[in-house]
């Protein structure tokens, strides 16, 4: 059991059954109630998210999930498919249980598959990745004196903010918590 104090964004937990990832968390202290905390959730299984509050005091069922070390091999459909490197067993997983994973994934990414009792819950993304600029807008001579940026598609098809020296075929390493781009790699 966990209590309120411990609860963090990335924590999963069980609730009524169900299994739930900590999307936000915030704490809320009313002027004579007692305080609270309003959590955004997201059904680990069924992907949906849900927002609910609680009481300070109450106590959370910490889902205790194994990380096994795997590498992304290629998508078939709505299937992606992930080989364990121990064991180089082959495991497909739907593009629902990925959620936003799917912007960062590309072939021979490692990264780790979370699992609940045997059954694949998920994937934890490396903190960086490293994609390449398909398509971006050309940078024009001065530009660089600006602190400006430009929208630029990566290979999995995300679009992040690139400073204006950026080119297409350039390397980019990008956040995965965030979303945002991080420096030319």
């Amino acid at each position: 059991m966990m209590s309120a104090g411990e609860l963090k964004k990335g924590s999963t937990i069980e609730l009524d059954g169900q299994l739930y990832r900590i999307l936000d968390f915030s704490h809320i202290k009313m002027g004579r109630g007692s305080a609270q905390i309003r959590l955004k959730l997201r059904d680990v299984r069924a992907g949906h998210t849900i927002e609910r509050t609680f009481q300070a005091s109450e106590k959370f069922t910490r889902a205790r999930l194994e990380h096994r070390n795997v590498q992304f091999l290629y998508h078939d459909g709505d299937l992606y498919y992930f080989m364990d490197n121990e064991t180089f067993d082959q495991t497909p997983l739907s593009a629902d249980l990925l959620g936003d994973a799917l912007n960062y994934l590309k072939e021979g990414l490692n990264l780790e598959m979370l699992t609940y009792r045997g059954e694949p819950v998920g994937v934890e993304l490396p903190v960086a990745v490293e994609l390449q600029v398909t398509d971006t807008g050309p940078g024009f001579k001065g530009d660089t004196a600006a602190s400006g940026t430009k929208p630029a598609t990566l290979e999995t098809g995300l679009v992040v903010q690139v400073p204006f020296f950026i080119n297409n075929g350039d390397v980019v390493k990008v956040d995965t918590r965030s979303g945002e781009y991080l420096e030319r790699a």
